[in-house]
């Protein structure tokens, strides 16, 4: 038959697009969930820091303006890792955004919920702002799952669906593309072979420049984890060393000035763990 060929040959290549998409798919879910974990490593890290400076006595007002910068560097993350998730919740409020946000929803709807924290805190940790962070109760917990829903967020925004990647990880369902179709053949088996090669080229194109999206994406978390880890290791143990080094002093002003010097720069290195926690990814 006229360009059976040509159509064959089209949707052969469509279909192997979309498997180097779920592919790429699942390696960018994999990375955020590891760079989730290192976060909350570096959390408890922090959290350490500032206990310890809790326990000395006439600390300088500059520590306590440093923990507040760090307090808000942190508050998005924590209120997105810290909600009950609900997936038929999730799903119902996806369903109160714009398309893209819909798509984006749906798609987040569907992850473990592990998973799913870990893609908000991924891109919705500077996203989000204080629109979350600064609620409590069930109107964090609402406010946060409508923005993994693509719901409208009190700032203003437009949860999920903003951002590149977070398109491309909508899948399918995003791009207007119907999976079952494609599954099943369906419009390609309808239509003439030159238009259905000329159907499924176009949406090749569209998958190709998506997993390219999340492969860029996937490289701009895993240096975002290495950093954060590196940061948040040596952040440890340089605190460890500085408290067994003065065990029996208790206040700031007891400390020598080279101590002094050694614990401001461990407040400077807790304050630039916590800005890595708003570095956005996927813009």
């Amino acid at each position: 038959m006229l360009n059976s060929s040509l159509k064959k040959d089209a949707i052969e290549k469509l279909k192997n697009a979309v498997a180097q998409y779920k592919r790429s798919s699942s390696t960018l879910q994999n990375n955020a969930v590891k760079l989730h974990n290192t976060r909350t490593y570096g959390v408890n890290v922090i959290r350490k820091v500032e206990e310890y400076i809790n326990t000395l006595a006439n600390t300088p007002k500059e520590f306590e303006k440093s923990f507040d910068q760090v307090r808000v560097n942190l508050a998005s993350f924590k209120a997105l890792s810290e909600i009950s998730y609900d997936e038929k919740e999730m799903i119902k409020l996806a369903g109160g955004g714009a398309a893209a946000g819909v798509a984006a929803g749906v798609a987040t709807a569907a992850l473990a919920p592990t998973a799913a924290m870990a893609i908000a805190t991924t891109f919705g940790t500077a996203a989000t702002g204080t629109a979350i962070s600064t609620l409590s109760g069930a109107a964090a917990t609402n406010a946060a799952l409508a923005w993994l829903g693509g719901g409208a967020l009190a700032a203003g925004g437009g949860g999920m669906a903003g951002g590149s990647a977070l398109l491309a990880l909508a899948g399918p369902i995003g791009w207007g593309i119907g999976a079952a179709s494609l599954a099943a053949g369906g419009f390609f088996a309808s239509n003439k072979n030159k238009e259905a090669a000329i159907k499924a080229d176009n949406e090749r194109v569209e998958i190709v420049k998506a997993t390219r999206v999340l492969d860029a994406t996937s490289n701009e978390i895993n240096n975002l984890k290495s950093s954060t880890q590196t940061l948040a290791t040596n952040l440890e143990q340089s605190l460890i060393s500085f408290i067994s080094n003065t065990t029996k002093i208790k206040s700031f002003t007891d400390f020598s000035q080279d101590e002094r010097n050694l614990l401001r720069a461990i407040i400077n290195n807790t304050e630039n763990l916590s800005a890595l926690f708003m570095k956005e990814v996927g813009k």
